[in-house]
């Protein structure tokens, strides 16, 4: 597949092209990454509540079981000592769920930031470059065979600019339709040179 122009002046334009592309699309992955690193820091707090729910509950549960081993009133004296455990049960829960929701919004967050400046990049940059690439590889195909250069002649005479077809010979249409050598090939070559591949080589931008 041809991927760049046979012409230096065309070939410079698509490669400085394709370097402000992938600039691009890489300063939108770091931004993203970072930004969600940055709201996914959010989750810290829950982190020391949930850590502190989880003390303040091992606390109480090891004064509950201290207090049930007084005899007669053990059950009594443990009884706050457990609700005080449920609530570090509810404060674990609640920072757990916070990490959680900081966890989703920083991923949401961070493709937010980097998808906006790839979708721009991938509708402005990657159709154009797609359709050179395939342009460029059928024409090149075409222009190894005398059918295809006929074809790539026609072409030219319904896509070229009148002023070029014009210099190639008086009456350009009529030379076609004779079958005029000259002709056919100057046209065929018109053709090649726009799709960027260069007349009688396969190109420098094949692979």
């Amino acid at each position: 597949m041809q991927l760049y122009s046979c012409y230096p002046a065309a070939r410079s334009r698509q490669i400085v092209a394709d370097v402000v592309a992938l600039t691009i699309v890489a300063i939108a992955a770091a931004l993203g990454i970072a930004v969600g690193g940055a709201v996914a820091g959010l989750g810290a707090f829950g982190r020391q509540v949930a850590e502190a729910g989880a003390g303040l509950r091992s606390a109480m549960d090891d004064a509950a079981g201290v207090a049930e081993g007084v005899p007669i009133v053990g059950s009594a004296l443990a009884g706050p000592f457990r609700d005080a455990g449920g609530v570090g049960s509810a404060l674990v829960a609640s920072g757990e769920e916070q990490q959680r929701m900081a966890t989703a919004l920083a991923v949401a967050v961070g493709l937010l930031v980097a998808l906006g400046p790839l979708l721009v990049v991938l509708l402005l940059w990657l159709p154009r470059r797609l359709r050179f690439a395939r342009r460029a590889t059928a024409t090149r195909r075409l222009g190894a065979t005398a059918s295809g250069r006929e074809l790539l002649a026609l072409r030219a005479l319904v896509q070229a600019p009148p002023k070029v077809i014009a210099g190639i010979a008086g009456d350009p249409v009529a030379s076609w339709r004779a079958g005029d050598p000259g002709t056919v090939g100057a046209l065929a070559d018109l053709e090649l040179r726009r799709a960027g591949v260069r007349p009688g080589g396969a190109g420098s931008g094949a692979s």
